[in-house]
């Protein structure tokens, strides 16, 4: 049976909620994967993510960047939410880490055998745990941002990576795509990009739909994209 609960957590004097589901049919500690929200905070989709995980037979831990039941509720609001983490990369890649260290530290979990995944910004969120040189087995950015943050130049990338992204998605152009394969090769990572024809951003969400933001639920990508994750999470455990 799944069980859950909610994990209080404090970075930089802000006190973060994250949501845990586990399987406690399974004993002892098991393989687990972090998963970071898109723009709007940590929501029931981010919390659905982590419930489907432990139905695999990991532990699913849905991180908190914002703060404790905050939530942005319209564009402009997601946006002021993402924005100071854009802004300083460095404070972002902090609290990214000390969500990681708050899921390791749960006794069901064998911290030797974490990943993490994310969504939109929280998919440019995994890259930039990559792109520090943390030693977590792998990474998966969907439909993430794939901007380098600007202080990781030289550091070798030990997780494996894993992106999935929409061809049509005007946020990330194929220059982009390109750049950040660049990127990847010279930090010597195991990395993999996953390009998906006729797929615009924020395509595993179902209640996306704003074409004024290029942001549209794609079912068949969002089904192909999980399959590749689950084939991705059993090559890294």
């Amino acid at each position: 049976m799944i069980q859950e609960r909610l994990i209080e957590y404090e970075h930089a004097g802000t006190v973060l909620e994250g949501f845990l589901a586990c399987d406690d049919t399974v004993g002892g500690t098991r393989p687990a994967v972090m998963v970071v929200h898109a723009w709007g905070g940590r929501s029931g989709f981010e919390c659905d993510k982590a419930r489907a995980l432990a139905e695999l037979g990991y532990v699913g831990f849905a991180a908190d960047l914002y703060g404790k039941g905050v939530l942005g509720a319209s564009v402009a609001e997601n946006a002021a939410l993402m924005q100071p983490f854009l802004d300083d990369r460095a404070l972002l890649q902090s609290r990214l880490t000390t969500a990681l260290e708050t899921l390791i530290s749960q006794p069901e979990v064998d911290g030797n055998q974490v990943a993490a995944i994310g969504y939109c910004f929280g998919g440019l969120c995994v890259l930039d745990l990559a792109r520090t040189g943390t030693d977590i087995s792998g990474v998966a950015s969907f439909h993430g941002l794939f901007g380098a943050p600007g202080n990781t130049e030289g550091t070798r990338i030990k997780a494996r990576v894993l992106a999935l992204h929409g061809h049509e998605d005007p946020m990330v152009p194929v220059d982009a795509v390109v750049a950040l394969e660049k990127e990847l090769t010279e930090a010597g990572a195991d990395w993999q990009i996953h390009v998906y024809g006729n797929t615009l951003h924020a395509f595993t969400n179902p209640e996306a739909n704003n074409p004024d933001l290029g942001a549209i639920y794609n079912k068949k990508a969002d089904k192909r994209s999980w399959q590749t994750l689950v084939n991705f999470l059993e090559e890294l455990f």
